[in-house]
């Protein structure tokens, strides 16, 4: 059985990162998406309510799981039993940063290979960062959430 990870901080899921998912999770036979807990980086959404949504914009997903970690992204790989790690690619910029983690979580543990999806077209300029500037102006966001993730950062903004 392949097990795929797609870590993340998803804060918020943007619709370029549940394309990601959807495309990936045809390519294995379980794939985790790890959310990851980073204590160093101030979050909008706690890592539960990021859990909470993903599990939701996912829950059609037979194959896909959601949970979160903390710690070396191969530690939670191999705790998972996976042998791939999925990462997205908007950009060339995105490559030389991806191919070094790549390398050096491989080095890390030669059990998992890392697999470079490139984004969609339609998503390439997307990031959770752009999502949160607009949302905090009270902007449209509808072409880059769910619905279900537009009512999260609304509630957040209290717009």
């Amino acid at each position: 059985m392949s097990v795929s990870v797609y870590p993340g901080s998803f804060d918020p899921v943007t619709l370029g990162h549940i394309d990601i998912i959807r495309r990936s999770a045809k390519m294995t036979d379980k794939l985790i998406v790890g959310v990851l807990n980073n204590n160093s980086k101030r979050s909008l959404f706690t890592v539960d309510e990021r859990v909470e949504m993903l599990k939701e914009v996912t829950k059609d997903m037979e194959n896909v799981m959601i949970k979160s970690f903390d710690g070396l992204l191969v530690d939670f790989a191999k705790e998972c039993g996976a042998n791939a790690i999925i990462r997205g690619l908007r950009a060339i910029t995105d490559f030389d940063y991806e191919l070094q983690m790549a390398q050096t979580n491989r080095a890390l543990y030669d059990g998992v290979d890392t697999i470079f999806i490139p984004t969609s077209i339609e998503y390439s300029f997307l990031s959770s960062t752009t999502v949160k500037e607009v949302a905090s102006f009270g902007g449209d966001i509808s072409k880059f959430v769910a619905p279900y993730v537009e009512k999260k950062l609304r509630e957040k903004y209290n717009n």
